[in-house]
């Protein structure tokens, strides 16, 4: 195909940023011209280093009444730039970051491609999908909500330097590692859970002669008080606020803990690592529970229910799963055959479609 110009647009959060970047590059990687558009948020900075070619901030804010102004000032942004620099197709990867460029895009009769990574679509690809060439789906349950839309199953693009990383060396060989992170922002009642957890879960190995080695992502505000915890109950530990080295922390792990956000999920699956998912009961439509549910359904992961949940109970199932390897292959396993390691590629070949829009088949109803 010859070059073309895409923007893609993603941001608000790293499970936006990440997928959207994958494709970002394997677009750049076959010769075309992309232009990653972002909110300008201080969070998408750390993420975004991966990324060497332009980028453009619209100024996009959450979809709250106090933020209409913003909000009607990033489309103005948006749609300046576009008549500017006019794009041949707009990729917007959810969230409300998506919702000033794919507006722009329909005033400027440019095809949209959206992706939805959840398997319950967000109100931006809800709302967004009438307008829309065609939706990338992560889930194939994704499509019985999206009904009359043109979707296609492309997986959820995930970065690929998370894959074939070394351990980190300060892990020893003989040691039970546990890798907990609730994204890139943290989550702090998963923090609380887990630090707990693994205080009791390192007591009890130790009267066993086990080790246990932790990998802890927190997010910037409880960085602090979770190292000191493990601190406190001599607990030999990584702790950061944002991990830059996500490839090594997997490739470390026995276990991971963390949120069922649909990135997250798909970043397991890749590198075949049994989990225990506490969704965000908060979460828009439930989204996390659904994402989890498929995952426990495969025999992939474990869901605990946050409102439910102690630490001794999370405790518990964790030295069972000390005490059960076998068991936790048969997981590893079950969580590798849910990996979609193409789907960058899945969601640039639709790209390349819509530009062409012979190549696309009519939605089904």
């Amino acid at each position: 195909m010859d070059k073309k110009k895409f923007i893609v647009a993603c941001g608000g959060t790293g499970g936006h940023s990440f997928p959207g970047l994958a494709v970002a590059a394997e677009l750049a990687a076959r010769g075309h011209e992309v232009t990653v558009w972002t909110s300008g948020r201080a969070i998408e900075g750390s993420v975004m280093k991966g990324w060497t070619g332009p980028v453009f901030a619209t100024g996009a804010k959450p979809l709250a009444p106090r933020f209409a102004l913003a909000n009607l000032r990033a489309l103005w942004r948006s749609w300046r730039e576009m008549k500017r620099n006019p794009p041949d197709a707009v990729l917007a990867m959810g969230s409300y970051a998506s919702l000033p460029p794919v507006v722009a895009a329909v005033f400027r009769r440019v095809p949209v491609v959206l992706h939805e990574a959840n398997t319950v679509p967000g109100r931006a690809v809800d709302v967004l999908a009438h307008f829309a060439s065609a939706v990338a789906i992560s889930f194939e349950e994704t499509a019985e909500h999206l009904r009359g839309r043109k979707c296609e199953l492309t997986g959820l693009p995930v970065r690929k330097e998370i894959v074939g990383c070394e351990r980190f060396a300060e892990v020893p060989p003989d040691a039970f590692c546990v890798f907990v992170t609730g994204g890139s922002q943290g989550a702090h009642r998963v923090n609380e859970l887990a630090a707990e957890a693994l205080a009791l879960v390192h007591a009890e190995l130790k009267k066993r002669g086990r080790k246990l080695y932790v990998i802890h992502q927190t997010g910037a505000a409880d960085e602090g008080w979770v190292m000191g915890n493990y601190a406190a109950a001599a607990l030999p530990s990584r702790v950061q606020a944002f991990e830059r080295e996500m490839g090594r922390a997997f490739a470390s792990a026995d276990l991971v803990i963390a949120r069922a956000g649909a990135s997250t999920c798909f970043e397991l699956a890749l590198t075949g690592k049994p989990a225990f998912l506490i969704p965000l009961p908060t979460a828009l439509r439930d989204h996390q529970h659904r994402n989890a549910s498929s995952f426990v359904a495969a025999g992939a992961a474990a869901e605990g229910l946050q409102a439910e949940l102690t630490p001794r109970a999370l405790a518990n199932w964790i030295l069972k799963r000390v005490e059960e390897p076998a068991a936790l292959e048969a997981m590893a396993a079950k969580m590798a055959a849910l990996a979609q390691p193409d789907a960058a590629g899945k969601v640039a070949n639709l790209m390349e479609k819509v530009v062409d829009p012979a190549g696309l088949e009519p939605a089904t109803k």
